[in-house]
């Protein structure tokens, strides 16, 4: 131990080994550790505010470099999601009526792929969103139909594959079809900002934390 790390309170070390927790992806001692957090006297508040979130963002981050890669990218994701799963009864005490807003994602029809998918999904349920996940293969009218019995004000579409991403285009068209107004968010291997212009989609994102900003914006909540 340096000895810088004496001037800070036990409290302050305790919120700071939630945060290297997930930066490290280490899931084994997630819960125990946010739990000593807690304990210590850090509010649920502050551990995903001031730990939680820019951990996860740092970790974003560093894969976008290409210093972490998709093992370390899903360690981190999962770690984040137990801390998140102590945390959240307290956080939902706390949120009077605040209600946020609900994606549904889906991978199209026709692809089988879904760890994209996936990793966004937990990561827009880390920043609070409510995600209905369809899961992979899934045909447009289930997913406008999910999103109208939800209320949904996102679809986010995942394809990996060159043949399944002209489904995004059919997904789309298909809810101007039905009047569906939700924002529709496209990702995916093969997927770029061109092909999201081309089919009128409302945004494109590169990965999961991109995903998460491009939500944000798209119901209007960008800090």
């Amino acid at each position: 131990r340096q000895k810088a790390a004496g001037t800070k309170t036990p409290q302050q070390q305790a919120a700071e080994r939630v945060r290297e927790a997930v930066l490290k992806g280490k899931r084994k001692i997630a819960e125990d550790l946010t739990k000593k957090a807690l304990e210590a006297g850090n509010s649920p508040q502050e551990l995903l505010h001031g730990q939680l979130l820019p951990a996860i963002n740092e970790v974003g981050e560093l894969f976008d470099k290409g210093k972490y890669f998709l093992p370390q990218l899903i360690a981190s994701a999962e770690t984040m999601k137990l801390c998140i799963g102590i945390l959240e009864p307290l956080l939902l005490q706390e949120q009077t009526s605040e209600k946020m807003p609900v994606v549904v994602i889906a991978t199209v029809a026709g692809d089988i792929h879904d760890i994209g998918k996936n990793l966004v999904a937990l990561m827009l349920k880390n920043y609070g969103f409510q995600v209905i996940d369809l899961g992979k293969d899934v045909p447009k009218e289930k997913i406008i139909e999910a999103t109208i019995e939800h209320n949904a004000q996102i679809i986010a579409l995942s394809a990996l594959m060159t043949t399944t991403m002209q489904e995004m285009r059919n997904v789309v068209e298909y809810a101007k079809e039905k009047g569906v107004t939700a924002k529709i968010m496209i990702g995916g291997a093969v997927i770029t900002q061109d092909y999201a212009d081309e089919i009128h989609a409302d945004g494109y994102s590169r990965d999961a934390a991109d995903a998460v900003r491009l939500a944000k914006r798209l119901v209007g909540m960008q800090e």
